[in-house]
């Protein structure tokens, strides 16, 4: 065995081991298995099954990673992506009100285009033309995005008539009775932040996950204390794995291959796919060079060999996911947990895929976790997700003013894709009639992206 996958993955060429293999593909495991909790709570809010999400999200996961691992051999994970979810669920569906199966034909589409782009290296050539400010800017936008999500599915933000938005009322909660159930669960919310930012700041493996299990365990602590109270109509259910049917697997029927392409050629749903594969092509191209790079993986020209192998695997599960019925699947920024304990072959990400398989068994203590344990989740890779902002130069404010458009917009206007087309427009407006076009070296593909985008606000 030994040395089939010595043969195969290259360990001794790539100076690691099977064990440091094994340990660095059950980090990653760890690190980024709170997305088989909160994908499903995400795109649940869209009107999905969520069992059948959960079942979606384990398959696309391992079949990402195992593609990845055998036309890259890189240690990296993939998963259906954390703001990606979010705008499939929050912007494009209970936004825009397209029927979550037209959502989903919009992620296919994306992933065929990045199959073709990843082949002709096209994706790459985009990636480049993009600055870096723009990339920094939509990062911290999505970043915060998911930070308020993670507030609202946690009920500590909530409608307030007089300032749009507030604090969830305690004091008036514990009046009104409502206080065991949502009044809890926005407590516990706020413990688990802290729970998980402790477990991150000692350097414990898996600390989010860990925080989502920590703050759910707590909940059913306060349930059979009879401290928390389910109350269905508030949202707010019982914390109690359901055992019935055993350790069955969740049917994936539900939403396999409910693709709609009827909107295909409108407009908007060009615009919504285009925003998919920008979000996406960033974020994946901006992993890959990060973890790589923490790796020592990147040649002497920064470059990352058989980039396109990654960049394929990464398009072809995207598209898979779509048929089995998730959202925009894509390379985790959480692998390099795993290359930090040694992983630096496909064996690591094999591993992890193997692990994503086991999970298929365990449905009913993922589908139990309810939204207050896992908005700890995204306010935390939120916060994570911020620290580009810092790569930003605000002594340049034709970089940084259109970087900071790109960020407010997002969480403000409920919108990735906003943000995104603002960032652009404002970014080769600013530059143009300061005269720094040419200094600043815009791309064409920048002018054509910021005609397309004025045009979409004025004829859609």
């Amino acid at each position: 065995m030994n040395n089939f996958l010595e043969q195969r993955f290259k360990l001794k060429e790539a100076g690691t081991t099977v064990r440091t293999e094994v340990i660095a593909g059950l980090t990653t495991f760890m690190t980024m298995a709170y997305i088989l909790a909160v994908n499903p709570n995400i795109l649940g809010a869209s009107g999905m099954d969520t069992g059948a999400v959960f079942t979606a999200t384990c398959l696309a996961s391992a079949l990402g990673t195992i593609l990845m691992a055998l036309l890259s051999n890189y240690p990296f994970a993939l998963a259906p992506g954390m703001g990606l979810n979010a705008y499939f669920a929050y912007t494009v569906v209970l936004g825009y009100g397209y029927s979550w199966q037209a959502a989903l034909a919009a992620v296919f589409v994306e992933g065929l285009v990045f199959i073709v782009l990843s082949v002709t290296n096209i994706r790459e050539a985009i990636f480049n033309s993009i600055p870096a400010c723009l990339k920094y800017g939509v990062s911290c936008g999505i970043g915060l995005f998911i930070t308020f999500i993670g507030l609202q599915n946690a009920k500590l933000v909530v409608d307030n008539p007089s300032t749009l938005l507030g604090m969830y009322p305690f004091a008036s909660s514990l009046r009104d009775g409502t206080f065991s159930s949502t009044g809890i669960g926005a407590l516990l919310a706020l413990v688990g932040v802290i729970i998980t930012v402790v477990m991150i700041i000692k350097d414990i493996k898996g600390g989010i996950l860990w925080g989502i299990l920590a703050t759910w365990v707590l909940g059913i602590l306060c349930e059979v204390a009879g401290i928390y109270v389910p109350n269905p109509d508030l949202g707010m259910y019982s914390l109690l794995p359901n055992f019935a049917n055993g350790l069955a697997i969740p049917s994936v029927m539900p939403t396999l291959g409910k693709l709609d392409f009827s909107g295909i050629f409108n407009a908007n749903f060009i615009t919504i796919m285009l925003a998919f594969l920008f979000v996406d092509m960033f974020d994946t191209l901006g992993t890959l060079m990060g973890v790589a790079s923490k790796a020592d993986m990147l040649d002497n020209d920064g470059k990352l060999p058989k980039i396109k192998g990654a960049l394929l695997s990464d398009a072809l599960a995207t598209s898979a996911g779509a048929v089995l019925g998730t959202s925009t699947t894509t390379t985790f920024v959480e692998s390099a947990s795993g290359v930090a304990e040694g992983g630096r072959t496909g064996l690591t990400g094999m591993v992890t895929a193997l692990l994503f398989l086991v999970s298929l068994f365990l449905s009913p203590i993922f589908l139990a976790i309810p939204s207050f344990a896992t908005a700890p989740a995204l306010i935390v890779v939120g916060f994570m997700m911020l620290s580009s902002v810092l790569k930003v130069n605000f002594e340049d404010a034709g970089d940084a003013v259109p970087a900071f458009i790109a960020l407010f917009a997002m969480p403000f206007m409920y919108s990735i894709s906003e943000g995104i087309a603002l960032g652009v427009i404002s970014y080769v407006v600013i530059n143009l009639v300061t005269g720094k076009a040419v200094e600043k070296k815009i791309s064409p593909v920048m002018y054509v992206l910021a005609v397309l985008f004025i045009l979409k606000y004025v004829l859609l």
